[in-house]
């Protein structure tokens, strides 16, 4: 066991814990990082409006998804080369960056650029540290690692839009896009006390960008793949039109939708973060995915407060379930040696799902009439979220069926071994 996994995984009377000061330190980055960029969120479609380029809402989130998923076989590669703690770095230090220039570049496509470049953070530093959990906790508690690694996301997640509507409308956006900038320079700060898990590294060089074919997309994590894609066009979504649902409704703090579902995450992560060791990672999945169903379903029949915090209760509790169990799911099906490559393909498809699902909730608000656009948007997640529970019930099935070969074929071998 490497240095980094003894300071991880110390050993008690009962056994290995997970809660050392390695994994606080990991935590409380994670908690910053997250609130670094997810506070502007909220604020950023009207921004946008007022520099001129409400027809470019969609993009937001499209061109931060963009860079972040054309990053990702980068970020695996060098995960898996130069190290987990550089990628994280980086990560943070392209948060700090953008979210100190934001307020000096006030055209459209300023902007717009400025959220291009924006998407490299989240396109290294949750692959890194996936890959850096994964290195050092065993197979068998990953899904909880992965789900109290994941409270402190959601917690930045959560308190972040709020914070950042907070700092907009009673101070200004600029303050608002310094304090973003700040938190991340934290993240950085704290990053440099975590011990590296990957043992050869290399050190970094322009060679090690240039990608060979099978560097790109990892396999294994394919069915993985196919189940976030389907899932994050619901991100998107609600990452593009909640503002405009919110506001329709007399909510006038636009962040709190996104503190309400990532609380109700956070319930989900503290009660149930082993549910996936214990009953495996499809079921879970199946489960969650139903309730991700569930919830754009609330969201395109809402008339009222009442039925839009219900909403954002359930789209917490599916989220809750379904990012620590995919993240667990990706490592278990990858291999050590590119297990970097398997995560940076998982979020991919994250990458890829919140895009697109962001372009075509923007192109729907500009092109229906009245709310039909919004609940355009909800209506297709839920679709795309029933399309993968149907892909989850054929992959649990044939699993079931391969278990079930497996044993049969066990049995008959034991048979054999047993005659004279």
């Amino acid at each position: 066991m490497s240095i980094a996994a003894q300071l991880f995984t110390r050993r008690t009377s009962r056994g290995p814990s997970l809660y050392t000061l390695s994994f606080w330190l990991l935590s409380i980055s994670n908690f910053l990082f997250s609130a670094s960029f997810s506070m502007m969120i909220p604020e950023l479609p009207a921004y946008l409006t007022k520099l001129g380029g409400r027809e470019y809402v969609g993009l937001i989130i499209a061109l931060f998804t963009l860079t972040a998923g054309f990053s990702r076989p980068f970020s695996g590669k060098i995960t898996d080369t130069v190290g987990r703690v550089p990628v994280m770095a980086f990560g943070s230090l392209v948060c700090f960056l953008c979210g100190f220039l934001y307020p000096y570049l006030l055209t459209v496509w300023g902007f717009l650029t400025l959220r291009l470049i924006h998407g490299f953070s989240t396109g290294t530093k949750p692959t890194a540290t996936a890959a850096y959990v994964a290195d050092v906790v065993p197979a068998n508690r990953r899904g909880e690692a992965m789900g109290m690694l994941g409270l402190f996301t959601a917690m930045g997640m959560s308190l972040g839009p709020a914070i950042g509507s907070w700092l907009a409308t009673d101070f200004s956006m600029n303050v608002m896009f310094w304090t973003s900038s700040a938190f991340a320079l934290l993240s950085i700060g704290i990053l440099l006390r975590m011990p590296e898990t990957l043992v050869n590294t290399q050190p970094f060089r322009f060679g090690l960008l240039k990608l060979k074919k099978e560097e790109i997309f990892d396999k294994q994590a394919i069915p993985p793949f196919i189940v976030l894609l389907l899932q994050s066009f619901s991100s998107g979504a609600v990452l593009t039109v909640i503002s405009t649902l919110s506001m329709s409704l007399g909510i006038t703090n636009k962040g709190l939708f996104f503190t309400v579902y990532t609380v109700a995450s956070l319930g989900v992560r503290l009660l149930f973060s082993k549910t996936s060791d214990r009953y495996g990672r499809v079921p879970v999945l199946w489960v969650s995915t139903i309730i991700l169903a569930i919830s754009m379903g609330l969201l395109v029949t809402t008339d009222s407060t009442t039925l839009f915090w219900t909403a954002a209760i359930f789209y917490g509790m599916s989220w809750g379930m379904n990012s620590p169990t995919v993240q667990a799911w990706t490592a278990d099906l990858s291999d050590e040696r590119t297990r970097g490559r398997a995560m940076a393909t998982m979020y991919i498809a994250l990458e890829a799902g919140i895009g697109i699902g962001a372009v075509a909730s923007g192109w729907l608000l500009n092109h229906a009439p009245g709310e039909a656009g919004v609940d355009a948007a909800f209506v297709a997640s839920g679709v795309f979220a029933l399309v993968a529970v149907a892909y989850l019930s054929w992959f649990w099935h044939r699993d079931r069926r391969s278990a079930r070969r497996r044993m049969d074929g066990a049995d008959e071998m034991a048979l054999l071994d047993g005659e004279p």
